[in-house]
C-alpha cells in the first residue's frame, strides 16, 4: 500500500550544499519523497512510500534519512498535531462542521493536545472518534499514517524528557 507522510528536520549548521544534500538522500533511499530545504536549518520530505504497513513506512523513511544525514535532529513526523481546519480538509467538511460536531459531543470529542485560542489535537485521536460515529471517507491509509506519526513524536519526546 502507498503512504502519505512528512518528516521535519532541523539540521546542523554545517550542513553545505544543498544540493548535495538532495543527492545524498536519493542515494540513501528517499527517492521517492519531495524534498524542501527552503528554510535555512530545516529539512522537509513529504514521502509517498510503497509499504506493507504505515509504520514500516514511517521508520524505513527515518533509517534512510538517519543513514543520509546523521546530524540531522527530527522535529516531528506528519500528519499528526492538526486544528479543527485541517481535520476538516482531510475528512471532506467544512470547517464550521468539525467545530459544530466538537461542540455538540464535548462528552466525547477527544481531548484537545493544546487548548488556546487555536486548539490542536493528535489527528489519530480525532479520526479514531470520526470513523467510530460512521459517516466519514477517510483516504486509504491516513488512519494508519496518523497513528504512525503519533506513535514516533510521542517517543521522541519521551526520549527528550530522558536526555
Amino acid at each position: 500500500m502507498e503512504y502519505i507522510f512528512t518528516l521535519k528536520y532541523q539540521l546542523a549548521d554545517t550542513q553545505g550544499d544543498p544540493q548535495a544534500l538532495v543527492e545524498r538522500l536519493g542515494e540513501e533511499g528517499c527517492d521517492d519523497a519531495l524534498v524542501g530545504v527552503g528554510l535555512p536549518g530545516r529539512l522537509a520530505l513529504e514521502f509517498t512510500r510503497v509499504a506493507d504497513s504505515a509504520d514500516s513506512a514511517v521508520r524505513s523513511a527515518l533509517a534512510d534519512v538517519a543513514r543520509a544525514v546523521p546530524s540531522a535532529t527530527l522535529i516531528e513526523v506528519t500528519p499528526d498535531l492538526v486544528g479543527l481546519t485541517d481535520v476538516a480538509e482531510l475528512v471532506g467538511v467544512s470547517r464550521q462542521n468539525m467545530r459544530q460536531l466538537m461542540l455538540a459531543h464535548a462528552g466525547s470529542f477527544p481531548a484537545p493536545v493544546h487548548e488556546g485560542s487555536t486548539s490542536i489535537w493528535h489527528l489519530a485521536d480525532v479520526l479514531a472518534w470520526l470513523q467510530a460515529r460512521g459517516g466519514y471517507v477517510l483516504a486509504g491509509g491516513l488512519m494508519d499514517v496518523a497513528r504512525a506519526a503519533l506513535q514516533v513524536n510521542v517517543a521522541r519526546e519521551g526520549q527528550r524528557l530522558l536526555d
